[in-house]
């Protein structure tokens, strides 16, 4: 499972949080009326979020948890309104007519998502430095936790963080002691009250952002991507059990010059939690560039050593982009190649060439994708 890592400014908050089951990130007014990169990338992380994910907060240097996120009426995240997708503010009288889903918010809260403590959410948190050198190998996106709302961890890095919490909190994990109070009101409230209309989706965002047959901002690509991925099997890409963006890809090193990816991903053997693919998808808005191919081929490097054991057979690649001239298709079938060994006594010889090139088009509210 993944997990989500939330920041807070208060104990308080945080109480609130916890004893209705729900987080709204507080998104500002958009500025001339169009989303900005930030906003889209919030709702990228949205889009991603499936049931039983686990979910943690952030204040000032501790973490605390534990909980998951829970379906109501087929979903664990929602728009907290009619219409907030739209980066146009509503006026006043629409915000009410709107009916929101969290009856104490305002139209800074676009979105929320449900979730339950799993056991408990321990008003003992656990020291960031504590957290990081419990199991140092395993944290890659918390130690890139600078100036966003919040991360989503992978399974391995979730699993890191569950550990340590309970270690912690193992006495009161027994006795039910010094956890935050939950209760269920808010739940049925949202339950009683969410429509169709407040579905989560990235049609609102690629509206905002198109431009006839093309989407201005590569994030708003990003996130119709999360959703895409992780519940379409129909697709050049296919039905992926984990994905995220903007991804570490890159030593450890001043959080504004890290290399990310913009779509990563792993697909587990079915019927077991034994990750047997891995996807990287690298977005460009319009017209690819032949840099695409260094830039795509990096990543791959990349999964190859931290995530794959030196197995390029599991990593699928692919770059999006609205055009590919065909000096980018030549440099393609010439280096994206990478010639490696599996097994042993005896080794076998292979070649790994995965790297397709897609071509999408925006039309009747849709993203349409096209293997050149």
């Amino acid at each position: 499972m993944a997990g989500y890592i939330m920041t807070l400014d208060s104990l308080e908050s945080l109480k609130e949080c916890v004893q209705t089951g729900t987080y709204s990130t507080i998104l500002s007014n958009p500025k001339n009326d169009y989303w900005n990169k930030q906003q889209e990338g919030t709702f990228a992380d949205y889009l991603s979020m499936k049931s039983n994910d686990n979910i943690y907060f952030f204040i000032k240097r501790k973490i605390y948890g534990i909980g998951k996120l829970v379906d109501i009426n087929m979903d664990c995240k929602y728009l907290n309104y009619t219409g907030a997708d739209n980066p146009i503010v509503p006026s006043d009288i629409k915000f009410k007519e709107s009916v929101p889903l969290l009856s104490k918010s305002n139209k800074s809260n676009r979105c929320l998502c449900i979730f339950e403590p799993s056991p408990y959410f321990f008003m003992d948190g656990i020291d960031m430095d504590e957290a990081l050198s419990s199991n140092p190998s395993k944290f890659r996106m918390l130690r890139a936790l600078w100036k966003l709302s919040f991360i989503k961890v992978d399974d391995d890095e979730n699993q890191a963080l569950i550990d340590i919490i309970m270690k912690r909190n193992e006495n009161q994990l027994y006795k039910g002691e010094r956890v935050f109070k939950f209760t269920k009101k808010v739940h049925n409230e949202i339950k009683n009250n969410v429509l169709h209309k407040h579905r989560l989706n990235s049609k609102g965002l690629l509206n905002a952002s198109s431009d006839g047959n093309l989407i201005k901002h590569e994030m708003a690509i990003e996130a119709a991507l999360c959703e895409l991925l992780i519940t379409n099997t129909i697709s050049p890409f296919g039905k992926w059990d984990y994905i995220s963006h903007q991804v570490v890809a890159s030593p450890f090193k001043a959080i504004d010059y890290m290399d990310k990816m913009d779509i990563f991903g792993y697909k587990y053997i079915e019927g077991y939690k034994i990750r047997s693919k891995y996807i990287v998808i690298e977005v460009k808005k319009g017209r690819a560039n032949v840099e695409v191919i260094e830039q795509i081929m990096k990543y791959v490097d990349w999964i190859r050593s931290e995530y794959a054991f030196g197995d390029y057979s599991m990593i699928e690649a692919y770059v999006v982009a609205a055009e590919f001239p065909k000096e980018i298709i030549e440099r393609r079938d010439k280096e994206c190649i990478r010639n490696f060994t599996k097994g042993y006594r005896p080794t076998i010889a292979c070649t790994w060439d995965f790297v397709k090139l897609i071509q999408y088009s925006y039309k009747y509210e849709k993203l349409n994708f096209k293997e050149i």
